[in-house]
């Protein structure tokens, strides 16, 4: 995703207004626009707010990045709105004409496109279709606002050229963005550098153009049901195909109890319909939806912030669940790549307990290398594959991987690297995304990953077990890691970045009692698949500490990781836990300590 960029000559109020007032000049949309006229009025006057709002509109340009556009609605170019969009959509356009040309895609070029239910995300994806057809991309446009996976899916369905999905994900309500895909031989992956810089410096010219000459069109294809009917199957049929020697009950090798409880939300997204579809074509149990968040409504009016990480986000999901004495509480966020899942536990006042990201990582990694091992067997092969997972996620996956002979890899941050890897069977990042049938959509997709935990939450109720039994089992199995993480929300992307920069500078030598064995700045080259602000941290008691800004939003990510493998579960998972708890105190008073001093002039 792209940060701000901006100049110090935008900082002049006179700059700022005559940028503005050319700006609303070729806007074509109403209401920005007088936003826009409104803010001028007022700048002029002296208003020091509407100066101040300007400068944040309008002092530089919402950077394409590898995960496209991504930020609040709004007048400018420092926002999402049409201009923006159209603009994107030039420069992307005549990034697939280059590609046509060199032989790189099909001549012409092909693009799918997709919305999902937040504000303005049918209009964006409308003005996208339209930009695309005037350039002469071949356009199909998605019926109705769908989760993200199904945009990855019908790239590689259609066999188009692109795509592009109009979403901002788990963002806060009123942001909006601008994911795109490649088809051809990145078989529907994200793109990752060069690609990004190629296609912002097209947009910069399609930017520097007046709006009224970038051409349009209205003769696209709208398509039917299709690409969500095959995706359904697709799914259902990935997951019936795991254990190629199952018994007659769809999607579980082993007996399987019919009487599973499951509360499922939406979020206000995206995801319900066609979730429900998967889980009823592939033989799991019905749900029981959350009421008030089963529609899309770009409002979110339930939730502060519509991700299942954030702390209240599942209250209503838990209150269903309670009501029912569900089994299980499966929770997607608004675009339906990301998936949370709890599971009762008596201890917590909720009456249920998330499961973390590396947690659920970890079971469906363990699942993916069972199936792994399933089809081995049954065609009398080896059991191939790679397994992988995100630098900072826990490496809990490596020990699953040595365990069943499979490949495994580490990966920068984020599906575009982890959708990459060579013969992957299975990826995640502890930021609540998985890939769990890379054959079906190269992105994550958390409605697959979703019927493959029902299917396996079943599995565990039929033998009597639940999920806090199965990791039991895997700290007996593989040694027991613990994970958690530290989120510093600043003022700023740029905050972030900087913080990260002084701790560069001078990293710590201990963090606590514990010495600093190593440091890893992955910002040199040679060390990730591309430059990355990257810190990592070993310690000499085996501890890793991760440190990176993030790409979306302003804040400073602390991974920690913890390993235990001596005595029974209960010990190592004591042992592990315990030193997490000391490991992170020490981080936490580190970072106050940064964030005490004053920053140089």
């Amino acid at each position: 995703m792209g940060h701000l960029a901006g100049d110090a000559s935008a900082l002049n109020p006179e700059h700022l207004i005559t940028a503005a007032t050319a700006w609303a000049e070729q806007d074509i949309d109403p209401a920005t626009q007088r936003e826009t006229t409104h803010l001028v009025a007022l700048a002029r006057a002296g208003d020091a707010a509407a100066i101040a709002s300007l400068h944040a509109a309008f002092s530089g340009r919402l950077a394409f990045g590898t995960a496209g556009l991504r930020g609040p609605l709004g007048a400018g170019p420092l926002r999402m709105n049409r201009v923006v969009v159209a603009q994107t959509s030039a420069g992307f356009a005549a990034y697939l004409w280059e590609r046509a040309q060199s032989g790189e895609a099909e001549s012409p070029p092909s693009i799918v496109i997709g919305f999902d239910g937040r504000v303005n995300s049918d209009v964006f994806a409308r003005d996208t279709a339209e930009i695309m057809a005037g350039a002469g991309i071949r356009v199909f446009l998605l019926p109705e606002p769908g989760p993200t996976p199904l945009t990855a899916f019908a790239v590689r369905h259609l066999r188009v050229s692109a795509g592009v999905m109009i979403t901002a994900s788990h963002n806060p309500p009123r942001d909006n963005g601008y994911k795109v895909y490649l088809g051809d031989q990145d078989a529907g992956s994200q793109i990752v550098p060069p690609v990004d810089g190629i296609i912002a410096d097209r947009i910069a010219r399609a930017a520097s153009r007046p709006l009224s000459e970038l051409p349009r069109k209205t003769d696209y294809t709208v398509l039917g049901s299709g690409v969500a009917d095959a995706y359904v199957s697709e799914t259902a049929a990935a997951l019936l195909a795991g254990f190629p020697e199952a018994p007659e009950t769809p999607g579980l090798p082993r007996a399987a109890s019919q009487n599973l409880s499951i509360t499922y939300t939406a979020m206000h997204g995206v995801g319900s319909d066609i979730a429900r579809r998967v889980f009823t074509s592939a033989g799991l149990p019905a749900v029981t939806v959350v009421p008030e968040q089963d529609r899309p409504d770009g409002a979110f009016p339930t939730v502060d912030f519509p991700n299942p990480e954030e702390p209240g986000a599942l209250d209503l999901a838990f209150r269903v669940a309670r009501g029912g004495s569900a089994d299980l509480v499966v929770a997607h966020d608004p675009d339906a790549d990301r998936l949370a899942i709890a599971v009762p536990d008596s201890a917590d006042p909720n009456g249920y307990r998330r499961l973390t990201g590396n947690q659920l990582g970890l079971l469906l990694g363990w699942r993916a290398a069972e199936r792994a091992w399933a089809r081995a067997e049954h065609t009398g092969s080896e059991p191939a594959g790679a397994l992988a997972c995100t630098i900072v996620s826990s490496p809990a996956l490596r020990a699953v991987a040595k365990e069943y002979g499979l490949d495994y890899a580490e990966t920068l941050s984020g599906f575009k690297w982890v959708s990459r890897v060579p013969g992957l069977i299975f990826g995640f990042e502890e930021a609540l995304g998985y890939l769990t049938h890379p054959d079906t959509v190269r992105d994550k997709d958390g409605i697959s990953a979703s019927a493959d935990a029902i299917a396996l939450v079943r599995e565990l109720a039929a033998e009597g077990r639940t999920v806090w039994d199965l990791l039991d089992e895997a700290s007996e199995r593989f040694g027991h890691f613990a994970s958690s993480q530290i989120t510093l929300r600043l003022e700023s992307m740029a905050a972030a970045t900087a913080l990260a920069a002084r701790i560069r500078q001078e990293p710590p030598q201990f963090f606590g009692d514990v010495s600093v064995d190593q440091v890893q700045d992955l910002l040199v080259p040679g060390l990730a698949e591309v430059p990355a602000d990257v810190l990592r941290f070993d310690l000499s008691d085996g501890a890793r500490v991760m440190i990176r800004p993030s790409g979306t939003e302003p804040k400073l990510k602390v991974y920690l990781d913890t390993f235990s493998d001596a005595g029974s579960a209960a010990e190592r998972r004591d042992a592990a836990e315990a030193a997490l708890a000391r490991l992170d105190a020490a981080v936490r008073k580190t970072l106050a300590a940064l964030l005490a001093e004053p920053t140089s002039a």
